[in-house]
């Protein structure tokens, strides 16, 4: 055991050291090879070069290794610059305290690894030191001082009016801006109001302040058309967000996108993957097989998401699960199937949450109104599945406010009518489905995919598929008990055609044409959410070889006048489109 430990071991240290050795030697051969624009050479058809300059912001996503989005920027950045297209980058130099991964649960007070970091940083960014603009944290003593004696909810709520100095001009809303951060980071949603979350709250608003400063000194001294930055939700990409659009900078963000390896960028909230669809879109023959074939798997288990693997078995519903859904039934003929209806929840912290809070303040206000329901109509069974990433096991994101303690809390797993399914329970949620009668979630892609199934879905957040009608999502928390009333009541359920339809629309273009693969370049890390550079040369990186590149460097060259048309949008051209087995 010893033996292979060290094994093990040694094997890491090697693959570590020859994915610097890669990084550190194609970040130089980018730098040497990197063209201004009035040299670039573009496929035909291309859009001309922008001749401002950009400038790239990540800060959120690694420490010490490469994750999926920093690999992403790290590339996308790249092909422009091989491109001709000017190209800065804002760097942290132990510029907070803490940052969002820094961030510590076991103790607030303890630092991030800010040297690993930097040495990242000084790979990834190798040979283009001119255009790199390191900032450093400074802490604001007046802006400490008005922090101290403040509470959690007046915390959240904070906004400051910087001095004149700071280059600032109106009240940065520092509350609002790390909100979602310290909620990720924390792995919860209700904040408890005691001096230890008092602490990280005021350090993370002092943080995303010196980074708005900075970045507001940076925007003075650099004439710069465009900002692409990682997600827009963090607080150091936050921040630098908000400050570029108050300057009347176009913002891009990118995310994970739906295939292995893939990414999503956009001119909106890449965390709410806005996606536009011609209206007159019909899928082709072919189209529909690759889509089937994904689906296929899919409803395996067999796929990843963000390079995680949710499932590693699937097992069907088990005969004691049958002889309970058996005893529930509508009062219909005899013949009627068992009255079942599955509740899919999510992760209280995700990114997803600042989009879906739109009718529900939060996840937990929604399942209280489910509750409700549950507990008013006896004859049915209800599922309750908690989300396979709330507990998931060796990650350090175990949620600590989950649906687990929820249904405990308030003993639903008691009633007679409900059954509890947690989080790491491989039981089919396809085999659930199939046989519902309606499937409820909050924002989870299973509605999606129970629409793509044919089935009712009553969404209670803002999903990125809410957009289209695909699912019914009532406006308010009283129209949504209604809608669940009326549902099961119903003795039948008519689903609109076009709500299949236009599910089967929507994953197409999520899958095909919105997300970027960069799987030619990546492999898996040796650690849990790091990646690795495949063996590839630099021309691998230009946009004539790289149909992601292409269609980043497109997006960026166009001015959008409607920020989500298709042809303002990041979308790869259907002509480009093809199959892949990295879903």
């Amino acid at each position: 055991m010893i033996v292979n430990l060290r094994t093990r071991w040694a094997l890491d240290k090697f693959r570590s050291w020859r994915n610097q050795l890669r990084i550190r030697k194609l970040a130089r051969q980018v730098a040497s090879h990197s063209r201004p624009s009035s040299e670039a050479k573009l496929p035909p058809a291309e859009q001309e070069v922008p001749g401002e300059a950009l400038v790239f912001f990540i800060a959120s996503a690694r420490l010490g290794g490469l994750s999926q989005n920093a690999a992403f920027s790290f590339f996308a950045s790249a092909g422009l610059r091989l491109a001709g297209v000017p190209v800065h980058f804002f760097v942290c130099q132990a510029g907070m305290s803490p940052c969002v991964l820094g961030t510590n649960r076991q103790g607030y007070t303890t630092p991030p690894p800010c040297k690993a970091c930097i040495r990242q940083s000084r790979s990834i960014y190798a040979g283009a030191s001119e255009n790199v603009h390191w900032f450093k944290y400074h802490p604001d003593a007046a802006l400490a001082s008005a922090l101290k004696a403040l509470s959690v909810p007046e915390l959240t709520a904070f906004e400051y009016k910087a001095s004149e100095a700071a280059a600032l001009e109106k009240p940065v809303p520092l509350g609002k801006l790390v909100l979602p951060a310290i909620r990720w980071a924390l792995r919860l949603h209700t904040l408890p109001d005691d001096e230890d979350t008092r602490y990280l709250l005021r350090q993370y608003i002092l943080s995303a302040y010196n980074v708005a400063v900075e970045f507001a000194a940076l925007l003075e001294q650099l004439k710069l058309s465009t900002a692409v930055i990682f997600n827009g939700i963090m607080y150091p990409e936050a921040a630098a967000r908000w400050v570029a659009q108050q300057r009347g900078l176009r913002v891009i963000t990118h995310e994970v996108g739906f295939q292995r390896y893939s990414a999503f960028f956009s001119d909106g909230d890449a965390t709410a993957y806005p996606i536009p669809i011609p209206a007159d879109f019909e899928l082709t023959p072919e189209q529909n097989a690759r889509l089937d074939a994904y689906l296929e798997k899919r409803f395996q288990g067999n796929f990843s998401m963000a390079g995680i693997r949710f499932w590693p078995e699937m097992r069907g519903l088990d005969e004691a699960f049958l002889q309970k859904a058996g005893q529930f039934r509508p009062e219909l003929p005899s013949e009627a199937v068992p009255q079942i209806v599955p509740i899919f929840t999510n992760v209280v912290y995700d990114t997803s949450q600042v989009h879906a809070n739109q009718v529900f303040p939060h996840m937990f206000a929604w399942l209280e109104t489910v509750l409700q329901v549950i507990r008013a109509h006896p004859e049915t069974l209800f599922v309750i599945r908690a989300h396979p990433d709330e507990m998931r096991p060796g990650t350090a994101k175990l949620s600590r406010e989950s649906v687990r303690d929820w249904v405990a809390h308030n003993a639903v797993d008691k009633l007679p009518n409900v059954i509890f399914i947690d989080s790491q329970e491989y039981l089919s949620s396809y085999e659930l489905i199939q046989r519902s009668k309606f499937v409820i979630v909050y924002n989870s892609s299973i509605g999606l995919e129970a629409a793509l199934m044919g089935k009712p879905v009553v969404c209670g957040g803002k999903a990125r598929y809410t957009q289209y009608p695909i699912v019914v999502f009532p406006d308010s928390p009283q129209a949504y008990a209604e809608q669940l009333a009326a549902f099961l009541e119903a003795k039948t359920i008519e689903v609109p055609p076009e709500f299949q339809q236009n599910a089967r629309r929507f994953l197409y273009f999520q899958l095909y044409r919105a997300s970027l693969s960069f799987s030619d370049y990546l492999e898996e890390g040796h650690r849990k959410g790091y990646v690795q550079l495949r063996d590839f040369t630099w021309q691998a990186l230009l946009p004539e070889n790289s149909p992601a590149i292409r269609t980043i460097l497109s997006g960026i060259s166009r001015t959008p006048s409607a920020p989500f048309s298709e042809t303002t949008a990041f979308l790869l051209p259907e002509s480009q489109v093809q199959e892949t087995n990295e879903l």
